[in-house]
């Protein structure tokens, strides 16, 4: 170890093959992104110099606008529905009476390994209109007229999706937030009962202030994760009905490889990059804050 310190050349020559594969995959791309923005370009013809038409076509652009508003509701549903309910669960499984029963972990956790597409159709039976499990329960109890077709009503079906997504990946939070908690002194939570903390108040004042790192942590991965994604949504609605589930990265998708408007499309994902920078530097921000 003594003589790597000695010699940084060494550390920095181990170094080299990351950065110039995270410069290729990672760097190379957004650089890439930004420089064809400037063009009007369907991918097959000679590009032409288009200046900033694209980035003020996107600002006039009602669908981009609330492709990012989508996003928003799904950071928001990430953030306020995954970490708390991930403490949750891992608080419970890590108890006395679930820390040894290991297939809880399991069920909770199995949804973040299942394939999206596998999800996508769970769901899409879950929400089916004639014989969805929602309307046959709403059915069943006298509730005929609240019984919708869920994912084809423009005001509710992003909600619905975002419902999706918590299921989807609380169970990767919980994973997160157990491990953490497997570093949160015992003797510090016998103290805390001894002085009467239990519960939420033992959960807010001394495992969260402990585990707050991971925390931040999360939430950061919640914000670049809801950011995002597509999959989901490509595959349940497609961005539909009339552009009401379109997030940044589905319409960014259609414009560029469906409407081939290259150059715009590149525009779009220069916006959603310049967005999601701006919400994580807000974000760590305002954890800094709380965290002082």
């Amino acid at each position: 170890m003594q003589m790597f310190l000695r010699h940084k050349w060494i550390i920095a020559a181990g170094l080299i093959p990351a950065v110039v594969i995270y410069t290729m995959f990672s760097i190379y791309p957004i650089l890439s992104s930004v420089y064809y923005s400037f063009f009007k370009w369907d991918g097959f013809s000679p590009k032409q110099w288009h200046g900033l038409q694209n980035y003020v076509n996107l600002i006039g652009d009602g669908v981009f606008w609330q492709s990012i508003r989508n996003n928003l509701y799904f950071v928001l549903f990430s953030v306020l529905g995954e970490i708390p309910l991930g403490l949750y669960l891992a608080m419970m499984l890590s108890g006395k009476l679930f820390r040894r029963d290991g297939i809880f972990r399991t069920v909770f956790f199995m949804p973040v390994v299942i394939s999206t597409i596998v999800v996508s159709l769970i769901w899409n039976m879950f929400y089916n209109y004639q014989f969805g499990l929602v309307n046959t329960a709403l059915r069943a109890v006298g509730l005929d007229h609240w019984a919708q077709n869920w994912l084809g009503n423009p005001g509710l079906a992003i909600f619905v999706l975002c419902i999706v997504v918590v299921w989807q990946y609380t169970g990767l939070y919980m994973v997160i937030f157990l491990a953490a908690l497997q570093n949160v002194p015992s003797e510090v939570l016998e103290a805390a009962e001894l002085d009467g903390a239990v519960g939420i108040k033992r959960t807010w004042h001394i495992v969260v202030p402990i585990i707050a790192d991971t925390i931040f942590a999360s939430v950061v991965l919640c914000i670049s994760g809801a950011l995002r994604a597509f999959d989901l949504i490509y595959i349940m609605t497609n961005g539909g009905p009339s552009h009401s589930t379109e997030v940044g990265a589905t319409y960014m998708f259609s414009q560029t490889f469906s409407s081939m408007k290259y150059g715009y499309g590149s525009a779009i994902s220069t916006a959603i990059i310049i967005i999601s920078f701006g919400l994580i530097i807000i974000s760590q921000f305002i954890l800094r804050s709380v965290k002082r």
